[in-house]
């Protein structure tokens, strides 16, 4: 025999058919705010760097492409849980969810890791051991979005499932952890060049921004991966959507940090000190520890 089964909540006077849990029921509203808030930020970005494009680097490209596929993303889930919502299937918008899902996520790491070497606004080339960096993490993304697919689409019945489960958080705490090194490179490059080069102490004063991104990408890190995945577990299931919130936020929050610090300005005051305003940093920066460890 063949037998269907239905699970749903009657939502509103009408008592229509609700098929996502409860605490997710606010998840379509909750993503096309997000995705709004992502198509600002690419429009105000396209529009900073055509008015400045005499000073866009490709890094900057790169940024904006980041802004595109998490807003492709986002309507992509948003799609996904109001089809579900009112279905109680994806009818393929799962499919698109993984796809832009799996772009982004390598061009999130990817550009994390360019901007931390200092490419393309600093240097035109990337060294041989930051090139492994994004040899390393890329096949680690690829693999991290397989397992997230495998867990996403199985429960745990599913012969392997915390298998997988535990291999995504595995992989994607070892990339958080690949990108932040690149950032520390730079940084001790720029200490070990201070103590040599009088004109290299100025551009370390200058350069002061490395450990403020080093700083916000750890803090990203812990909080997307560590602090959301704690508060959901402690969560009432009515307001599991509450994580998710917290996670969009911090993400959105991190991209317009990113977005702000590195923006193409002609003179960007991270980069343009005053004589004075150098020889009080340059104290500041001697009176501070020899090494930045990771």
């Amino acid at each position: 025999m063949t037998v269907r089964t239905a699970m749903y909540n009657l939502e509103g006077k009408n008592k229509a058919k609700d098929f996502l849990p409860v605490g997710q029921t606010q998840l379509p509203r909750l993503y096309f705010t997000f995705l709004l808030a992502y198509i600002a930020l690419g429009a105000l970005w396209i529009y900073v760097c055509v008015k400045r494009k005499e000073v866009v680097h490709r890094i900057h490209i790169l940024m904006g492409v980041l802004v595109f596929l998490k807003a492709l993303n986002l309507l992509a889930e948003a799609e996904d849980k109001l089809y579900i919502k009112r279905t109680g299937s994806a009818h393929g918008w799962d499919i698109a969810f993984y796809i832009f899902g799996f772009f982004k996520g390598i061009m999130l790491f990817t550009v994390i890791v360019l901007i931390g070497t200092g490419w393309s606004f600093l240097k035109p080339f990337l060294q041989g051991k930051e090139k492994k960096i994004l040899m390393i993490v890329i096949p680690l993304q690829v693999l991290a979005n397989i397992a997230n697919v495998v867990t996403e689409e199985k429960g745990p019945s599913t012969k392997d499932f915390f298998t997988w489960k535990q291999l995504f958080l595995l992989v994607d705490i070892i990339c958080c952890c690949a990108v932040l090194f690149p950032t520390v490179w730079s940084i001790k490059h720029l200490r070990e060049a201070a103590h040599t080069d009088g004109k290299a102490a100025k551009i370390l004063v200058k350069l002061t921004l490395f450990r403020q991104y080093y700083i916000v990408v750890v803090s990203y890190i812990y909080f997307t991966r560590i602090i959301v995945f704690a508060f959901s577990t402690v969560t009432a299931y009515r307001y599991k959507w509450v994580t998710e919130f917290s996670s969009e936020l911090a993400t959105i929050a991190f991209y317009i940090f990113t977005g702000y610090k590195f923006r193409p300005v002609p003179h960007n005051p991270y980069f343009v000190l005053e004589n004075d305003e150098e020889d009080e940093a340059a104290a500041q920066e001697a009176s501070k520890d020899d090494e930045f460890e990771l």
